[in-house]
């Protein structure tokens, strides 16, 4: 197979970008010094995370040079995400480190005050002819396709400007701002979404520039309904994944976070067998899930650490599976089989390195957030949030939150925040709080909801999962009022998770709330409802959401 070269500077999940490289028929090779890259043929530098990080880390490596003359002598180059930032000048993230500088314009981060920074999600890449559709696909960007993105800088797109230096733009909009989706010029291509987990839209993109195919002309111009741009909503295909009693991963799903069988006559109480972790990911990416979720609800402390169960089944899922894969459960310091330390960070690492995007932290960003508060509001840096999201980037850290509501009588007999809720308790009680709790729901803390969001906002985090041990399992609908609550609390993007039973949920919350994303497992997985048919409902109901593309 033909080859491409591709340079690793700890860049986060790059074996997705492996596979789907292989995946449209070439093989990789990596740059392992400064003197391989003017040996490629073909070069591609991803990246994720902070601007100066990723550039620091390429010049203190001594490439900027040699990628700077590969590019030069016009052998193709494209870049990916941070790949893309690297062209520019420089970047509001890191003002004291320099781009590569070969657009002499500058990142800014986005505006947080109508809308949650990072920018994660599905968005467009649309290139433009005097403010209309272009007829000419670059690379295999189609209007009609959505592209994944992750991240809180952007170069603002200020019309006729690149284009004035031959660069050819294809451009997306958060709120109101419009930015640089993608760029193209000679033998430069770079994109600020990931293709590698953008589905068959992103892997036709890849194969595009592999092929050398810079410009097609579109068979025929998509409908508008299909040509709408700004963020889609995010619909999440959430695994709880465990060893059952014989000692086999499977997904499992239970009310209230209890997961055996009720009659205990059949089934002896046995744990709920769902299916095998790998085949219902690949099942739900097909139905068009715009991420999967995969929660470790047992910890898999029997085997040394570089042997978890979890690991395979990321290795495998990202053969075959290319949007966002999540990880959560056993993301903390720990000690191996063999008695040596490892650090939260070390195995985030592990896990990005098998296939994960993201990692989600339970507890401990409970127990963190708490230290945090009995510090007077102190970051020490060494909590699994902050070492984790300096590494890659606060975009890889999600934190899951497992509140569940105490009633009270008046705001003034609890210290912690409540609200009134329309949903009155036991003894008619108007107001509540949310208590976090630990240890997959079994543990109470003396610690609210909006103390939780708020620290680990602070400490790092990039996304919150939010759950709520009083809806799961109830097909009643998402907590309106708690995400609502915590949306008013926090910058950073909230999935909405608990309580999905109908593909109405997901419209009422996308209705009612700000939330980012809303996440269903168990209608999905009684097969209840498909992805794709609550995707159908959500754009039967006005919604913005993502087109399944079935072929490259």
């Amino acid at each position: 197979m033909p080859t491409v070269h591709l340079l690793d500077y700890v860049a986060g999940n790059v074996r997705s970008l492996v596979n789907a490289i292989e995946k449209v028929g070439y093989t990789v090779e990596w740059v392992k010094s400064p003197a391989d890259v003017s040996k490629a043929e073909k070069l591609i530098i991803p990246g994720v995370g902070h601007f100066g990080h990723c550039m620091s880390q390429l010049a203190n490596a001594g490439y900027v040079g040699p990628i700077q003359e590969y590019i030069k002598a016009r052998k193709p180059f494209m870049g990916i995400c941070v790949g893309l930032q690297a062209l520019f000048e420089g970047s509001e993230e890191d003002a004291l480190v320099p781009g590569l500088g070969l657009i002499p314009e500058q990142l800014k981060k986005f505006r947080d005050t109508d809308k949650s920074v990072p920018h994660i999600g599905w968005n467009s890449a649309n290139t433009s002819a005097q403010g209309e559709v272009s007829e000419n696909s670059i690379y295999g960007l189609r209007p009609s396709s959505k592209y994944y993105y992750v991240h809180s800088y952007a170069a603002p797109y200020r019309e006729g400007q690149l284009e004035k230096s031959g660069w050819t733009v294809a451009t997306a909009r958060y709120g109101d701002e419009e930015f640089v989706g993608a760029i193209a010029k000679d033998n430069i291509f770079a994109t600020q979404f990931h293709p590698e987990k953008s589905g068959a839209a992103g892997l036709r993109v890849i194969k595009a520039f592999l092929d050398g195919k810079r410009l097609e002309k579109l068979e025929e111009t998509p409908p508008a309904a299909l040509t709408r741009e700004g963020l889609t909503r995010r619909v999440i295909a959430c695994l709880d994944v465990r060893t059952n009693d014989q000692g086999d991963l499977v997904v499992t799903k239970g009310d209230q976070y209890d997961v055996r069988e009720k009659d205990g006559v059949s089934s002896g109480g046995a744990v709920r067998n769902l299916g095998k972790p790998v085949d219902m990911a690949k099942k739900y990416y097909e139905q068009g899930a715009d991420e999967v979720t995969f929660l470790n609800i047992t910890s898999f402390r029997n085997c040394p650490v570089a042997d978890t169960p979890m690991l395979e089944i990321l290795r495998r899922t990202s053969e075959t599976v290319f949007v966002p894969l999540t990880i959560g459960g056993g993301i903390r310091d720990t000690v191996d089989t063999d008695g040596t330390k490892i650090s939260a960070l070390d195995i985030a690492t592990m896990y990005f390195k098998s296939g994960a995007d993201k990692v989600s932290i339970g507890s401990d960003a409970v127990i963190a957030a708490e230290e945090f508060y009995a510090r007077g509001k102190t970051l020490i840096g060494n909590t699994a949030i902050e070492t984790i999201s300096a590494a890659y980037g606060n975009q890889a850290v999600v934190v899951s939150v497992d509140p569940r509501r105490v009633y009270v009588s008046s705001p003034s007999s609890t210290s912690h925040h409540t609200i009134k809720t329309s949903t009155s308790g036991p003894n008619g009680e108007e107001y509540c709080w949310y208590q976090c709790t630990i240890k997959g729901g079994r543990e109470g803390r003396d610690f609210d909801v909006r103390q939780l969001v708020v620290a680990v906002e602070a400490m790092g985090a990039g996304e919150i999962l939010l759950n709520c041990i009083d809806k799961d399992g109830t097909n009643s609908g998402f907590d309106l009022e708690l995400i609502n609550d915590v949306k008013k609390a926090i910058k950073i993007p909230v999935i909405a998770s608990s309580g999905a039973g109908h593909p109405k949920h997901f419209a009422e919350v996308f209705e009612k709330t700000p939330t980012d994303a809303a996440l269903g497992a168990g209608m999905f997985h009684r097969a209840e409802y498909t992805v794709r048919q609550v995707k159908e409902y959500l754009q039967e109901e006005g919604l913005l959401v993502r087109q399944f593309e079935e072929t490259i």
